[in-house]
């Protein structure tokens, strides 16, 4: 990518949205297009195909979704798919109408089988059976890779996919009830540090293993893949390494500087044994995480910690949570609709000041 190529990234001020922006913007490209749900809803296909009209995009970056944690794709798959759906839909159409020259969708370890081999390949995927409690995102994701595949194989467009493992970092949800693991784990942990309690519960016997990316390590990882990666198939993003839950409980500990004990519940389920990523594609591209997973838990604590995070101990209902549609993966508190890029309705006014002498 040029440094003056006008950049659009979808979900800009989520999770893995807002990490792109910074190390796009630490490179030195400027000229980034960026859009708040309320300036551009990605559901709504006339208002993404005007979008695309008014601004010469050279490449895309689609890091927008509507998230949530277990509990809520389970009550409502068929919003999570319907959404999902057409964001990826009218993005990647409207790319291919207006001639980006390359488009990178990002999707979600979870369209893989629920019994997969691992460590799981990217040939694993449709080889079984999905995770009943997530199905309708997967699907959605699924058929975000598969437009993308179909658009180079039909019309030579370079749209590709990357999936990346589980994520945490700067810019994540530390809901008390709706968060993930790391942010979850981290808030108790903190939150009992403060009330000077004697120790943290956790679910099952602390036994099953998964993998966890850093989030600035995954946006240098899809930069590399935008320079480099041109194939039609998915391309896995994660460490290539595991640790069990009871680890990563023991190294949020560490972080946290909490004193206390850790017990497991073993009256509760333990779910998937193991999840961890083939990575031999991505890095055969050169790429390798910068960050070990303590490193980068102290960096997320220190933000955490940095934005107050743990002091916001409200919690939303159910319905609230639905209402609140497109989260594009959480928040990163910029304002900004674009950086230095300019829309054909921009230079149509311009000119026609030039030619009226105004």
């Amino acid at each position: 990518m040029e440094k003056e190529s006008k950049i659009f990234i979808a979900g800009h001020k989520g999770l893995v949205g807002s990490a792109l922006v910074r190390n796009l913007k630490k490179k030195g490209y400027q000229n980034l297009l960026l859009r708040d749900r309320e300036e551009l809803d990605l559901r709504d296909q006339s208002a993404v195909q005007q979008f695309f009209y008014e601004y010469d995009i050279d490449y895309c970056m689609i890091a927008a979704a509507k998230v949530g944690g277990i509990l809520f794709n389970q009550q409502y798959q068929a919003d999570f798919l319907y959404e999902n759906i057409m964001i990826a839909a009218n993005v990647i159409h409207a790319a291919a109408q207006y001639k980006v020259k390359k488009l990178l969708f990002l999707g979600s370890s979870c369209i893989y089988p629920k019994l997969s081999p691992q460590p799981i390949r990217e040939e694993s995927l449709l080889s079984g059976p999905l995770e009943p409690t997530n199905e309708g995102y997967a699907l959605a994701k699924i058929a975000g890779l598969k437009l993308c595949e179909k658009y180079m194989e039909q019309y030579g467009k370079c749209f590709i996919s990357a999936m990346p493992t589980n994520l945490y970092g700067p810019g994540d949800n530390f809901h008390p009830e709706h968060s993930h693991v790391i942010p979850g784990m981290m808030r108790r942990f903190h939150e009992a540090k403060q009330s000077g309690k004697k120790e943290v519960v956790i679910w099952g016997t602390g036994s099953p293993r998964r993998e966890f990316l850093y989030v600035d390590d995954l946006a240098e990882a899809l930069c590399t893949v935008m320079e480099k990666y041109e194939q039609a198939e998915t391309i896995n993003v994660g460490t290539g390494e595991d640790c069990s839950i009871l680890e990563l409980a023991h190294l949020l500990k560490k972080v946290v500087g909490f004193e206390g004990e850790i017990t497991c519940d073993t009256s509760k389920p333990d779910g998937t044994l193991r999840k961890v990523l083939d990575v031999t594609r991505i890095k055969e591209l050169g790429w390798q995480p910068a960050y070990t997973l303590e490193k980068g838990l102290q960096k997320a604590y220190a933000w955490a910690l940095e934005n107050k995070v743990f002091e916001n101990t409200e919690t939303e209902s159910a319905a609230a949570t639905h209402e609140t549609q497109i989260r594009q993966i959480s928040s990163l508190g910029e304002s900004e609709s674009s950086v230095g890029a300019i829309s054909r309705s921009e230079k149509r006014a311009s000119s026609a000041q030039g030619s009226t002498g105004a």
